[in-house]
């Protein structure tokens, strides 16, 4: 199956070798494994990427090249993934809803070891299903910060004052107690960080024992037109100095679950041009494809690139509103887009670093959906990038 996909040179090239009538989808592999390796150099401790943020197997492998063993999975189909891809990675459920005997299965058949609950109800049914005597079991707890994107703890976490109760629960029933929270999504703030491990501190001052495993969770962002974040740098940085506060084991281990700051560098989306209309024009992609996700707050828009007879199109730029092709009045992209002034249908666009939360959630609403995903193999192509601000 590695091998099937197909692969050119550039994005001209493919343009050059046809006109296709479906949006394309870029993986640049290199770019794939540079990012990677830059968040393994920078995290201060276990980097666990989220499988949600992008499981498309191609881009799961050059993660896996590029040094990524431990997998933050949401469900039994993404553990199955995982361990058809590299079976000595290292899975952790880390979600307290599961479908019922999931947990039983993902111990016995792919050897999961890492497990979450985040209410004594929860605790009690993964106890039915696994051993807990060779368990991890992570007590995650609700904590957000104003600077996330998206509050994570809306629908899941216990609150601190029930941290410590949850905790003693795990290790009394047999399993290895674990702290972990997410302060949520796009985090623009590095110390949403510092806040979130300042509260994690107070709960545990109230043990009498110590962990061994703290799990910051992800919301490492990463920077599109009109929404520039600070470097992760930073961040590794006010995660390294908080965790440094706590009083934990001897042999204690900081874990992240980045998804988006691994997932969305390294892919493009390419689409046509179908019609345009004043500032207005109609591609055939949309919000209920691989743009769904500016539903949600945050950036608006992707760098792009314009190409027209298979080369990059240069020159003046208005601003225009970018429509998918369904009949649904919500297909409109939220924000304008600057393009060169004389764009026509069947010119092109790139969309770059689109990687993240966009194949993962893509529907075939009204028939319009593309699986076509080919690789970039020049090692000096990169996909359209921010030309200002820092591009993390």
């Amino acid at each position: 199956m590695a091998n099937a996909i197909e692969k050119f040179s550039d994005v001209g090239g493919l343009l050059r070798t046809e006109c296709p009538k479906e949006p394309v989808y870029c993986i640049y592999p290199h770019v794939y494994r540079e990012t990677a390796r830059d968040f393994l150099r920078g995290f201060p401790g276990r980097v666990l990427y989220a499988v949600k943020a992008n499981s498309d197997p191609t881009v799961l492998r050059l993660l896996t090249d590029a040094g990524i063993r431990h997998f933050d999975c949401a469900s039994l189909p993404e553990i199955e993934l995982i361990d058809a891809i590299d079976p000595d990675a290292t899975k952790y459920f880390m979600i307290p809803a599961r479908i019922r005997g999931a947990a039983g299965t993902a111990q016995e058949k792919h050897g999961v070891r890492h497990f979450l609950v985040d209410h004594l109800s929860g605790l009690s049914q993964l106890a039915k299903e696994i051993e807990t005597s060779r368990s991890v079991i992570f007590a995650r707890m609700a904590v957000h910060h104003e600077s996330a994107m998206e509050d994570l703890s809306v629908r899941f976490g216990a609150q601190p004052e029930e941290m410590p109760r949850l905790l003693r629960s795990i290790r009394d029933s047999g399993a290895e107690p674990a702290l972990a929270f997410n302060v949520g999504s796009s985090v623009t703030d590095p110390d949403a960080y510092r806040y979130s491990i300042s509260i994690t501190k107070s709960v545990l001052e109230q043990l009498p024992f110590r962990l061994r495993l703290i799990d910051v969770g992800g919301g490492y962002p990463k920077s599109y037109p009109g929404f520039i974040v600070p470097h992760l740098e930073e961040y590794f940085r006010a995660v390294a100095e908080s965790v440094g506060t706590l009083p934990l084991a001897d042999n204690a281990e900081v874990l992240g679950e980045p998804g988006r700051a691994l997932a969305a560098p390294g892919m493009s989306a390419v689409v046509e041009v179908l019609l345009r209309k004043d500032n207005r024009l109609f591609i055939n992609d949309g919000m209920f494809g691989v743009f769904w996700v500016l539903r949600i707050d945050g950036h608006d828009r992707y760098p792009v690139r314009t190409y027209r007879d298979s080369k990059p199109l240069e020159g003046a730029t208005m601003e225009f509103q970018i429509n998918g092709p369904t009949c649904d009045s919500t297909d409109t992209l939220p924000g304008l887009v600057p393009l060169p002034v004389d764009i026509r249908p069947g010119d092109y666009l790139e969309f770059g670093n689109i990687g993240a939360y966009s194949l993962t959630g893509r529907t075939d609403y009204n028939g319009y959906y593309s699986d076509r995903i080919v690789t970039i193999t020049s090692p000096t192509e990169t996909p359209p990038a921010l030309q200002n601000g820092n591009g993390n």
